[in-house]
């Protein structure tokens, strides 16, 4: 049965009962055991995302061309076109499940993704500017004004959720992004039906693809993704207060205005990088939190670490799915999420009884 928000824990399921019922010491083992099985999934995710394309290679062959560039046909694949586009969907599912883990637990909302801060359509909008009114396509030059988007619209969100009694609290979070998404989604939309030639660059983007990723679209996004996720892990423990409520925090001692405001500007950082690096992809900020919550429980000290692992195996996995299903063309990566994962996404809901708080 539902409660009021703040009353309860973020999500309860039958399994995080059980959970409830073991010693801490067994409960604990069970979750580092997670952790090292995430761990596990996403090396192998990132070997097939090196071995798997339209050129198939042995691991063998893979790892020979890892040690030694030899400037070999395979070593070139590898490391010019494989190993970046590995890096970026592990960078981008990392910020991406780690913000839609932060923005779930800042709103008390198990529904809620990176979306619906209105962060996504910000930086969305800012590489839609870049192109139409600018004239810019560099994919460099477009993560900047991405992440432009990305911190204007984090400002306004704050700046409308935060104003009148009460602050921040979760319910205008929600209501002030919702806005702030639909303006922002408006202007992208109206810009790119009045410019074709935007409209034809911007297209494949929009779906979110990792095909475009290359070495100087990670450097740029690196530093960005590192602070979010420092930041983001720094908070686990007043997160874990805010699922008390916020009369329940603020006895504990943490300080809930202070703790939204650097969780939005985390997810700003987390979400402009990745949206700017790969496009708006959706169910990974979504679903993984989901699963991270039913392995660990709702303690953000688990969550957040297992999200940072499960998103990246996850886009890797649908990446390397995307390369094979229509050979020799590709599926990009945010369809092949949003065609697979939304049936997982709501047989999860549905079987496992999430309940929000």
């Amino acid at each position: 049965m539902a409660t009021e928000a703040g009353s309860a824990p973020l999500v309860r399921t039958d399994k995080t009962s059980k959970q409830s019922k073991q010693s801490p010491g067994r409960r604990n083992s069970t979750r580092t055991l997670a952790v090292l099985g995430a761990l596990v999934l996403l090396v192998t995710a990132a070997t097939l995302s090196l071995a798997v394309g339209s050129r198939a290679l042995s691991p063998g062959v893979v790892w020979d061309a890892l040690l030694h560039d030899d400037g070999s046909t395979a070593a070139s694949v590898i490391w010019d076109v494989r190993v970046p586009r590995t890096l970026a969907g592990i960078a981008a599912g990392a910020a991406l499940g780690v913000a839609g883990a932060l923005i779930q637990a800042l709103t008390r909302n198990p529904l809620a993704d990176p979306g619906l801060l209105g962060i996504n359509a910000g930086a969305a909008t800012g590489v839609v500017l870049s192109i139409t009114v600018l004239g810019i396509t560099s994919l460099w030059a477009s993560v900047w004004f991405a992440m432009v988007g990305a911190v204007v619209a984090g400002l306004l969100v704050y700046s409308l959720a935060s104003g009148g009694r009460g602050g921040a609290t979760p319910e205008r979070l929600a209501l002030g992004g919702a806005v702030i998404a639909a303006v922002f989604t408006g202007i992208s939309q109206t810009l790119m039906l009045l410019d074709a030639q935007a409209l034809d660059q911007l297209r494949f983007w929009s779906v979110g693809s990792l095909a475009r990723a290359d070495d100087e679209t990670l450097t740029t996004i690196t530093p960005f993704v590192a602070v979010g996720l420092v930041l983001a892990l720094a908070l686990v423990r007043p997160l874990n207060a805010l699922a008390l409520g916020d009369d329940g925090a603020r006895a504990l001692g943490a300080h809930v205005d202070r703790t939204r405001f650097l969780g939005l500007a985390a997810m700003t950082l987390l979400c402009g990088a990745a949206t700017s690096a790969v496009g708006p992809l959706v169910f990974v900020g979504l679903a993984v939190p989901h699963i991270a919550r039913m392995i660990a429980g709702a303690d953000q000290r688990w969550t957040l670490p297992l999200s940072l692992l499960l998103a990246p195996a996850l886009l890797l996995f649908a990446d390397v799915l995307g390369r094979v299903a229509v050979r020799p063309d590709e599926l990009d990566a945010g369809v092949v999420t949003a065609v697979v994962g939304a049936p997982v996404f709501i047989a999860l809901v549905r079987y496992r009884r999430a309940v929000t708080a």
